[in-house]
Parts: structure tokens; C-alpha cells; sequence
């Protein structure tokens, strides 16, 4: 289960990445929205996966709120996701 979350976590920052430094700028510089919904899309999907991933990793890896609330923050901070992989999924 926890390789299944550190591969989501993985293609979750990616994916976040992809629609914050490539995306947008098509979007908005270039007018092409159309990368935009496919990525974005796929990010949906991926983002929800990682956030009912960390609720059913939590009892294995027993992880305190504290701990569960810094793992869904880094979600939404950019290369969060890798250092949250780094920091409390690395053995």
C-alpha cells in the first residue's frame, strides 16, 4: 500500500507541476487551453488518490494529526509531494 501512495505522490507533484509551469502559460500567454483540461483532469484524479491514500496509510505508518495535516498540505505546495515522500515515507 505504501509503494501504491509513493507512486500516486509522485505523479500527483508531477502532475501539479505540469499544469502550474507548462500549462498556464499555454492557457494564458498562448491561448491554448486544451493541455490545460487534460492535465488538469488527470491531476483531479490523482489528487483525490493521494488524499484517500494518507487516510489509509495513517493507521499503518501511525501518524498523529499533526503529521496526517502536513502530509495533505504538501498536496498543495509545489514539490511538496517529494518531500513528503523523502521525509515520512523513506525507510
Amino acid at each position: 500500500m505504501i509503494t501504491s501512495f509513493r507512486l500516486i505522490s509522485y505523479l500527483e507533484g508531477i502532475s501539479y507541476l505540469l499544469i502550474l509551469f507548462v500549462t498556464m502559460p499555454l492557457k494564458y500567454m498562448f491561448e491554448s487551453p486544451e493541455p490545460n483540461k487534460v492535465i488538469g483532469m488527470a491531476h483531479g484524479f490523482l489528487f483525490l488518490l493521494y488524499i484517500v491514500f494518507a487516510f489509509v496509510i495513517r493507521p499503518e505508518k501511525q501518524w498523529n494529526n499533526k503529521t496526517l495535516g502536513i502530509i495533505l498540505l504538501c498536496s498543495i505546495i509545489p514539490f511538496g509531494t517529494f518531500w513528503m515522500d523523502k521525509k515520512y515515507l523513506s525507510v
